[in-house]
């Protein structure tokens, strides 16, 4: 089994940045793809980041703001969120899956998910 434990949200005013952390334990070997998804209050939960070992994708809605990237040797996955909009407001999951996904930008792909983190961004 994998534990994710995430980290680094707060309150940060629109155009600031953000760095969040998602720190996994236990069975990391078995996960072949890890993503960043946010749940804001009346909306689904939706795709915000995913990373594998040769690829990077991003939701439109953060595309040239939000970065995704990894530190294999602290098995932490970091999504680093600069040009804040009050639109990002949410809580912020990190997610871990047991296998390479062609569908990475949905839930279902996912067997592993974090706590969850605040961000807010004031306007």
């Amino acid at each position: 089994q994998v534990q994710l434990v995430e980290s680094g949200g707060g309150l940060v005013q629109a155009g600031g940045s953000l760095r969040l952390s998602c720190a996994a334990s236990g069975r990391t070997f078995s996960t072949d793809l890890m993503g960043w998804f946010r749940h804001a209050p009346g909306k689904e939960r939706e795709f915000v980041a995913a990373i594998t070992s040769n690829i990077f994708a991003y939701a439109d809605s953060v595309k040239g703001r939000f970065t995704i990237f990894r530190d294999n040797a602290k098995n932490t996955v970091y999504l680093q969120m600069n040009s804040l909009k009050p639109e990002d407001t949410a809580v912020y999951y990190c997610a871990a899956s047991r296998s390479r996904s062609g569908n990475y930008y949905l839930t279902t792909a996912y067997d592993y998910w974090g706590q969850g983190t605040q961000v807010t961004v004031s306007s």
